[in-house]
């Protein structure tokens, strides 16, 4: 510990706080830097890290600690690579053990130095004792073959899985487009504890056509791709989610694969890079737990939570990467869009109008014409031939946002095979003639507390929205000038109005027509900054150390105490009279009053010295 010690008050800042987060250190219960080498050198500390090193560094550390065993000097790298090499019965290359040696090295578990490596003791002890825990041993580490490679699978499989990935691609691109759709008209609270609540899981279940069971895995899958964001206790739509409904299926499945392999753990990606058309199955599992030994269930459940995912939009199917799938593992996302457009469905542009005001698509739709049919209808039946259904509403709902009768009109002429049957020209028109008969606009601020008005000329229309029950919330209140006021916001009130039907249009202060959308913005993805705890405990021990420079009586008494209880031999630098500066060998026996005793090893005599004479304290070699 001492050793470590040492070598960490010696960092700079930046290289300490890298070290800090490189081992996940807590700051519970740190003072100095001998309670850091404390911590890192505690055996689950230990432990967890080397669960997260594959075999062949684990081999280098643990060949190294034993060959360390007994003997004063560090083996050389040209040494380990030898060792290595007998025990795995193919050469090691000297460069590839020096690069493990040097990650080890910077994780604290061992000093390299002057082309020499020797893992810290504690570490050596730690995996001694694994064989006890059921884990390799040094030698069978480095000597183990890897089992049987990732199987790849045969042309017809390959048929088979590319047909069956692009099935599970377009239901989950559906799925999240009715996801992402929903919670722009209607965001979905977090409970407190996390996840959603039972009626909002139920909505979002109905409108995505999904089991109960799978809301949360769509849900987690669109917001990794940021297509959607928590915000203020609710999820919401963003902007990048709104923008992605309008991009074609290929594409929208693309931004779903690339943000789950960007999400990959980087070791995960690292072993299915090389092998991307294989078996996700039980092969994969066993090559992964002989490439992490110590992995164990922590390593198993990152693989299971992957494949699930990549299970649930056609980056594989029945376990078995499909083509496209290959093609996002290796990086060529463009590749991958090729591939996985071939197998999609095709999409169309045009659609059956009927005179009970449904429209019918025979197929599926491009993304820009299905997002403009739901702002003018009511989606009915989600499958692959989508139907909607045109009500007075809707259409309200579309004048609202901006559209005119004749744009609606001319869109529908543009799209339909059997043009505009008379039921819906006439709907159209006359929603449009009725639009704006109740009008919403915010209250001048001499009326407060109400926020809002709503106003007409027709008193009887008015008198009906007075005592509508479905309205009593918004407690309307009659006012001079053929209006109601409420204390709610004019959006809130205009939403309320438009939802029970009535022909209601927006108004600004000046009394100008304004369009609306029920959420004026998406909800932004927002990266939370907390403070870096890393930068904070080193300023801590930075400051508990005393300074640069000052070599005070604590920290030397603190040294010679680690010494004295791990019986440790020291060489202690001390500075005599004249200037001349002595090395005594020594180990020491106790410290107080500003003194401590030691036993000099090698006049074999008991000495007694000034802690302020004392220049430096080194563990003996």
């Amino acid at each position: 510990m001492l050793t470590l010690a040492s070598r960490l008050r010696a960092l700079d800042d930046a290289a300490l706080r890298r070290t800090i987060d490189l081992r996940t250190v807590s700051a519970t219960g740190i003072r100095d830097f001998f309670d850091l080498a404390e911590a890192l050198l505690e055996p689950d500390a230990i432990q967890r890290v080397l669960s997260r090193l594959d075999r062949a560094t684990l081999a280098v550390l643990a060949v190294a600690g034993e060959s360390s065993q007994g003997t004063d000097a560090a083996p050389s790298l040209f040494d380990l690579a030898e060792r290595l090499s007998e025990f795995a019965g193919s050469p090691m290359d000297v460069a590839e053990v020096a690069g493990r040696a040097a990650e080890l090295d910077a994780l604290m578990l061992a000093r390299l130095a002057d082309g020499r490596f020797a893992p810290y003791s504690a570490v050596t002890t730690q995996l001694l004792s694994w064989p006890t825990l059921g884990l390799p041993n040094a030698l069978e580490l480095a000597s183990t073959p890897a089992p049987a490679a990732l199987a790849s699978v045969d042309n017809t499989d390959t048929r088979f899985t590319d047909r069956l990935a692009a099935e599970r691609a377009f239901a989950a691109v559906s799925s999240i487009a009715e996801l992402v759709t929903e919670l722009a008209r209607e965001p979905a609270r977090e409970l407190s504890r996390g996840g959603l609540g039972l009626p909002d899981t139920k909505r979002l279940a109905a409108v995505m056509n999904v089991d109960l069971e799978a809301v949360p895995s769509f849900v987690a899958t669109a917001s990794r791709a940021e297509l959607i964001a928590h915000s203020e206790g609710y999820w919401n739509a963003t902007e990048a989610g709104e923008a992605w409904l309008l991009e074609g299926t290929a594409r929208r499945w693309a931004t779903l694969a690339e943000a789950w392999h960007a999400a990959l753990p980087p070791d995960v990606r690292g072993i299915l890079a090389h092998r991307p058309g294989v078996s996700w199955g039980e092969v994969l599992r066993s090559y992964v737990a002989w490439l992490y030994p110590a992995g164990g269930q922590w390593m198993d459940d990152r693989v299971t939570e992957f494949a699930d995912d990549a299970e649930l939009i056609g980056v594989t199917a029945h376990q078995t990467t499909s083509p496209a799938g290959a093609a996002v593992l290796a990086g060529d996302l463009e590749g991958a869009i090729s591939t996985m457009s071939a197998s999609l469905p095709a999409t169309g542009g045009a659609v059956y109008l009927q005179n009970d005001l449904s429209i019918v698509s025979p197929g599926p739709l491009a993304p820009s014409i299905d997002t403009r049919l739901r702002g003018l209808a009511d989606v009915e039946s989600r499958e692959l031939a989508l139907s909607y259904r045109i009500t007075a509403t809707s259409v309200n709902r579309a004048l609202a946002a901006g559209e005119s009768a004749e744009s609606l009109l001319e869109f529908l002429r543009t799209v339909s095979l059997t043009g505009i049957p008379q039921p819906v020209d006439y709907l159209i028109r006359e929603s449009a003639a009725r639009y704006g008969r109740v009008r919403v606009g915010p209250a001048d601020p001499a009326d407060a507390p109400a926020q809002s008005y709503v106003q007409s000329d027709d008193a009887a229309l008015l008198s009906t929205i007075a005592v509508d029950q479905t309205l009593a919330s918004l407690g309307l209140i009659a006012a001079s000038g053929s209006r109601l006021t409420s204390r709610f916001p004019a959006d809130v009130v205009f939403w309320a109005l438009s939802d029970a039907r009535y022909p209601v249009a927006a108004e600004d202060k000046a009394h100008e027509i304004v369009h609306l959308r029920r959420h004026q913005s998406g909800a932004r993805v927002v990266p939370v900054e907390t403070p870096d705890p890393a930068i904070a405990l080193v300023e801590k021990l930075r400051a508990a150390d005393g300074g640069e420079g000052q070599a005070a009586d604590a920290w030397l008494a603190r040294q010679l105490d680690s010494a004295i209880k791990a019986k440790q031999t020291v060489v202690v630098s001390i500075a005599m009279p004249g200037g001349v500066v002595v090395d005594y060998l020594l180990e020491p026996a106790s410290v107080g009053g500003g003194r401590f005793r030691a036993r000099d090893r090698r006049a074999d005599i008991e000495r007694t010295l000034p802690l302020s004479s004392i220049i430096s304290i080194t563990p003996a070699p």
